[in-house]
């Protein structure tokens, strides 16, 4: 029953993120948004929905380690395993973008929740500091952005209601397709004996990151790379900011000793690897996907073996 859930899980995710990604980038060409801020707001935050389910629903349930490493976790994935899967499909060329500004910020959202964490436990007005912090990140993407005169491979001939339901497949498929993969995987995980922090950190920050890898990978088989990296950034921010804010605002969040000492720097560790990628323009080819994803495997291999 648990590996049905999975299996049907995954399919969903999968068939959601290109679906998604198809009424996002045909949202922008209507609406004159360059697809990077797409997929910093619509497509990220789409995407980061079973994040935000899981961490809330733990945080209700008096499991804030599930709750942090979900997030945590789901921040080093999404930059080892989606960016480095995707690159290992389709060369993502960052090269042809300027995602400074994006990176800057979700470095600073990063930095921000290390020091709270470190003043921790996270209580309601840490939350509040987060959710002041996204506010400002979404200003400043729109009051900074361009219109895009073409986005590559947007259907211009597509109906508005054919973009909104894309779109809607997308948004609600998503979670719903999380939610029965992560219920299945950690009813597995629990019946092997697997520690709840371990499953936080692994198998539901994984889980609740499948819908960027789908969406990603639908985006770089497009030759969106915009759409890839922004989706992913736009995500670690909004896993910073939105998801852990609301969180605190529903109960605290005690962060564990071992998450500040390991998890935490891994994180900010595996965000600085982005720079050359950002600040010098490279694009993230497959030998970069192959050194990502063997990366994610040693920190999953420590995790389990801790």
């Amino acid at each position: 029953m648990d590996l049905a859930r999975v299996a049907f899980g995954l399919l969903l995710l999968v068939l959601a993120g290109d679906a998604l990604v198809r009424g996002a980038v045909n949202l922008a060409l209507r609406l004159g948004i360059p697809a990077l801020v797409v997929g910093l707001t619509v497509v990220a935050f789409g995407t980061s929905a079973p994040e935000m389910l899981v961490s809330v629903n733990a945080t209700i349930d008096g499991k804030p380690g599930i709750a942090l490493g979900n997030v945590v976790g789901s921040n080093i994935a999404n930059i080892l395993l989606v960016l480095g899967i995707s690159a290992l499909i389709a060369t993502i060329h960052s090269s042809r973008l300027d995602l400074t500004r994006s990176f800057v910020t979700m470095l600073a959202a990063t930095v921000l929740f290390i020091v709270l964490c470190a003043l921790g436990p996270i209580t309601w007005w840490h939350g509040l500091i987060l959710l002041a912090g996204l506010g400002v990140m979404l200003w400043d993407s729109f009051a900074n952005a361009s219109s895009a005169a073409e986005i590559e491979g947007a259907d211009l001939d597509m109906p508005w209601w054919q973009v909104l339901a894309y779109l809607g497949v997308g948004l609600v498929g998503l979670p719903v397709g999380a939610d029965f993969l992560v219920e299945g995987s950690v009813n597995i995980a629990r019946v092997l004996g697997i520690s709840e922090a371990v499953i936080g950190l692994t198998l539901v920050a994984v889980g609740t990151s499948l819908p960027e890898l789908a969406t990603s990978i639908a985006a770089a088989l497009r030759g969106q790379a915009d759409v890839a990296m922004g989706n992913v950034i736009g995500s670690n921010v909004f896993n910073l900011l939105g998801i852990i804010g609301v969180s605190a605002m529903v109960g605290d969040l005690a962060v564990p000793a071992q998450m500040l000492t390991r998890d935490l720097p891994v994180m900010l560790g595996v965000s600085l690897l982005l720079a050359p990628f950002v600040l010098a323009r490279r694009d993230i080819t497959r030998g970069v996907g192959v050194g990502f994803v063997g990366l994610y495997g040693a920190y999953a291999t420590v995790l389990v073996l801790a």
